[in-house]
């Protein structure tokens, strides 16, 4: 029960099917959902670390033939005990879900609200109007096979280096309520739990597939013949949660509805009862005759479930924020996880570093032991002490940091807390062996090595280089590495030591294949000359520039050293305005005021 709210628990109370009026009582026969025809095989192509405990997954789904973004909350002991694994909570948006990030964590607290949780949040991103279904069309540029990619092609991914159990649970707002429901049922022993929030749980019922055609076409023009076909279409009854309420037995199931009128979280209108958020009423509505009819369903074949009836509330995030923490504890029993978190506290140079940095929050786990010093985990990140005192890393730096191997990785303990950077722009953390450098354009890398010393020595972030906008990577087939920034890249090797390439220059150095072209490596960064030019110096010869003539390249060889007698750009010849090409019988570069050609042995100065 939850105070303040007319709830009912429904349990079973005998045999026997009831027909709600308009609504199909037979169940569909179900056929193999095309999750199992397709089986499995999609690929983990690339993995962003937003915080420490949350990921960006992007996973190759062969169903639907492109990448899928799915944003992982790692449990509360993910870093405490590296070799548990945890139950998965999957969280499925509503109708205008976005590619750019899963509602649940955009609108609401769930990630501060999950941090204390010792499961793995799974958020599916994008999927607007899709119903999490299987798709008999393209329709608007979409693939949609989100069934199969749900129930087939995540689950090995996630049960791998992510640690997930196969003990799970489902919950859904609105469109996702609808789709907990039937993927529960068309997926029997995959989901634990069910939980749909203001979910439309008949499909078929009388104006149901018109109204939700409507609402699809509202949400990004999608058509729902594309999702099922014509209403008629026998996928219309084995996708409504209706139909299939006897396949939910033995899912633990929890059901909540607002009433549609004015509540806590709308802002009233002058009609008494009436809220503001109008297509918010309706919806609301809609979703309680559906609800109160599949409970009543649920009810006649003996199935438990918790359903809630609020006595107010619209269509709205803050309404469903409130119900997932009320759902929780039965949430957290149907997968085995205690609902609250253990005891702890913060004590010593951490309980110091936690007290003097009130934003992190409250401890999650206790301190405990790492490979040269202490951390401890709290709410919005963690305290690390290596020794030489106690520093927070949090945020997009502590995920960068994570992805690094935090302190038993390159960089080692953190050596300061989270400083802004001069120009306003980024925030920064140093550690024992280099640095982490944030700004919301750029995101958060790790500089370290020679490359963070000579990028230093340039003026960090306020040189000629910006901040940085990738890791550093080995080169390909050299012995070398590179890091990218954002007006260039700073090359490091051991030949010819480390330099900076950028702007014109770098863009010049690109048409020649990089350090794998036959430039090879810098042997210098950028030098000024007259004019306001800038050269650099490289394994096989140079790439000059200036506003007047643009960035070219003098190859080391019989025309540089004709042009170096004349004196560079300071000469008769001035800056090089082409690069060197064929002529009949040799080639020739072109400069300011004159040109260099080479015939065989013989090298003219023109």
């Amino acid at each position: 029960m939850v105070a303040g709210a007319l709830t009912a628990t429904l349990v079973a109370v005998g045999s026997g099917t009831v027909a709600s009026v308009g609504v199909a009582a037979a169940a569909p026969a179900l056929s193999a959902p095309a999750a199992t025809q397709a089986g499995a095989g999609a690929v983990l192509s690339n993995v962003e670390w937003l915080s420490d405990r949350k990921v960006a997954l992007w996973i190759d789904s062969p169903s639907m033939g492109t990448p899928i973004q799915v944003q992982v909350l790692l449990a509360r002991d993910w870093n405490i005990t590296p070799d548990a694994k945890f139950p998965a909570v999957f969280m499925l948006d509503g109708l205008r879900a976005t590619d750019e990030e899963n509602g649940w964590t955009y609108e609401t607290d769930a990630e501060a609200f999950f941090a204390d949780k010792n499961v793995n949040v799974v958020l599916p991103v994008g999927g607007e109007s899709s119903f999490y279904a299987d798709w008999a069309d393209q329709d608007n540029g979409r693939n949609y096979q989100w069934e199969t990619f749900l129930t087939q092609e995540l689950p090995p991914i996630l049960e791998g280096q992510w640690r997930t159990t196969q003990t799970r649970g489902v919950v859904g707002l609105s469109m996702g309520g609808t789709s907990a429901m039937f993927l529960a049922a068309r997926n029997q022993g995959f989901f634990d739990f069910a939980a749909s929030l203001s979910g439309m749980l008949t499909t078929t019922s009388l104006g149901m597939p018109q109204a939700i055609q409507y609402a699809m076409i509202d949400a990004g023009g999608f058509d729902s013949r594309a999702m099922w076909g014509p209403p008629s279409a026998p996928a219309w009854a084995e996708h409504d949660p209706y139909l299939l309420a006897e396949h939910l037995r033995g899912v633990s199931l929890y059901v909540s509805s607002g009433s549609g009128t004015t509540g806590p979280y709308d802002q009233p209108s002058d009609i008494p009862g009436v809220s503001t958020n109008y297509a918010g009423m309706g919806l609301e509505i809609l979703s309680r005759l559906t609800s109160q009819t599949f409970a009543t369903k649920l009810n006649t074949l003996g199935i438990p479930a918790q359903i809630v009836y609020r006595p107010s509330g619209t269509h709205s995030w803050p309404y469903w924020e409130f119900e997932l923490h009320q759902l929780w504890p039965q949430l957290a029993n149907a997968i085995g996880v205690p609902v609250d978190k253990p005891a702890c506290s913060a004590e010593g140079s951490i309980g110091g570093a936690a007290a003097a940095n009130g934003w992190i929050g409250d401890c999650l786990t206790p301190a405990y032991q790492v490979a040269g010093g202490t951390v401890q985990d709290f709410r919005f990140g963690r305290i690390f002490d290596g020794g030489s005192g106690a520093q927070p890393v949090a945020g997009r730096i502590g995920g960068e940091y994570s992805r690094t191997g935090g302190p038993g990785g390159a960089l080692g303990f953190p050596t300061s807390p989270e400083l802004g950077t001069p120009d306003g722009r980024g925030r920064f953390n140093h550690f024992q062996n280099g640095s982490i450098y944030w700004t919301p354009q750029t995101g958060a890398h790790a500089v370290g090595g020679v490359i963070r010393d000579e990028w230093a020595r340039q003026g960090w972030e306020g040189g000629p280089l910006g901040y940085p906008v990738g890791a550093e990577v080995p080169t390909p087939g050299k012995d070398g590495a590179v890091q990218g920034f954002e007006i260039g890249a700073m090359y490091t090797s051991p030949a010819n030591g480390t330099h900076a390439v950028q702007g014109e220059i770098m863009r010049k150095y690109a048409e020649t294949g990089w350090e794998g072209g036959w430039l090879g490596f810098p042997k210098t960064s950028e030098i000024p000359v007259k004019d306001n030019g800038r050269f650099n110096e490289f394994e096989a010869g140079n790439i000059y520039w200036s506003h007047a003539t643009g960035a070219w390249t003098v190859e080391l060889g019989p025309i540089f050293d004709a042009w170096e007698r004349e004196g560079y750009e300071n000469g008769r010849l001035g800056f090089p305005i082409s690069d060197k090409f064929a002529i009949p019988g040799g080639v020739q570069q072109n400069f300011q005021f004159g040109y260099v050609t080479v015939m065989g042995d013989t090298v003219e100065v023109h």
